[in-house]
């Protein structure tokens, strides 16, 4: 199976691998390619909930602590990493493209891009809507940086997934990350795509090393339905993120909440983000964790 013509990729587990979960068809990385010493989370979570806004602010609230921080967008969208950048940068698919898939040829300049507080930017890209598969792209991504020599260089690296994509591609982060991390708001439908998401991570942590790290709640000024579902299944809370409007403004004003001006609610935010970074960086227990079928979460998240 090729992305276009000119792009292969194998899609299926090689014969002998152990499946990912019933049924799956998964995308078969390089096994040589290994991101190091690095930190490494994936954020993931319902489409719109803020992943990409949570990534960029954590990266920069690692990057005030001290370290030195990729994060990587894995949507085709190619916006995660806008606010640290104050532009769409061009994406890896793009710079491949440019030398007719000849790697070799890439500088780091071109698909590498600095941002706010030193935070390396690094935009995924994705294959033409409808075709090919987001697992190559994030394989080829990775292994870009690895040749590159930038992951032995970082103490970070930050995957922000597309929506709530768990198919074999969208899932290929997983394969990297020592934690995944979970963005939701107090609603039904964050919840019920929490539920699934969970529900991937687990199924990847029988073949990699990634463990569900936690929850972030975002947009939301209570957190009591998060609460009440993550006692159920065996997660924990990490942060709070309410619905401050400084937050809206500064994706307006293409900055991070770092650089915004000071306002009502915003240290508070700020300090918020560097307190989940240092926690991140100490180290967090893997979340033993049992995802509810469909039916019972429906019912789970009613009212009477």
């Amino acid at each position: 199976m090729s992305l276009d013509n000119n792009i292969p990729v194998q899609l299926v587990d090689p014969p002998g691998s152990p499946p990912d979960g019933d049924g799956s068809v998964q995308v078969h990385l390089d096994p040589e390619i290994d991101i190091g010493q690095a930190q490494v989370f994936a954020v993931y979570g319902k489409g719109g909930i803020g992943k990409s806004t949570t990534s960029s602010n954590l990266s920069v609230a690692f990057s005030k602590l001290g370290k030195r921080v990729i994060q990587i967008g894995c949507d085709p969208k190619h916006d995660s990493t806008f606010t640290l950048t104050k532009a769409l940068m061009p994406t890896v698919i793009d710079a491949l493209e440019e030398v007719e898939f000849h790697s070799e040829e890439l500088q780091i300049e071109d698909f590498v891009h600095e941002g706010y507080n030193g935070v390396m930017c690094v935009e995924a890209g994705g294959p033409p809507a409808g075709t090919g598969c987001g697992g190559y792209v994030v394989g080829q991504t990775v292994k870009l940086l690895k040749q590159h020599h930038l992951l032995e260089d970082s103490d970070v690296v930050i995957f922000d997934v597309l929506g709530d994509v768990v198919c074999g591609g969208f899932a290929s982060p997983l394969q990297h990350a020592e934690r995944a991390l979970v963005v939701t708001a107090n609603d039904f439908d964050s919840i019920f795509a929490m539920n699934r998401i969970a529900a991937a991570i687990g199924a990847k942590s029988k073949n990699y090393k990634v463990r569900l790290g936690g929850v972030i709640a975002n947009r939301s000024e209570q957190t009591d339905e998060i609460d009440r579902f993550n006692a159920a299944v065996g997660l924990k809370r990490l942060a709070h993120f309410p619905a401050l409007d400084v937050i809206r403004r500064s994706r307006l004003k293409k900055c991070t909440l770092f650089e915004m001006e000071p306002c009502e609610g915003l240290e508070e935010v700020q300090q918020e983000y560097l307190n989940l970074a240092e926690s991140l960086l100490r180290g967090i227990e893997p979340q033993e964790v049992t995802p509810m079928k469909d039916r019972d979460l429906f019912d789970f998240l009613g009212f009477d």
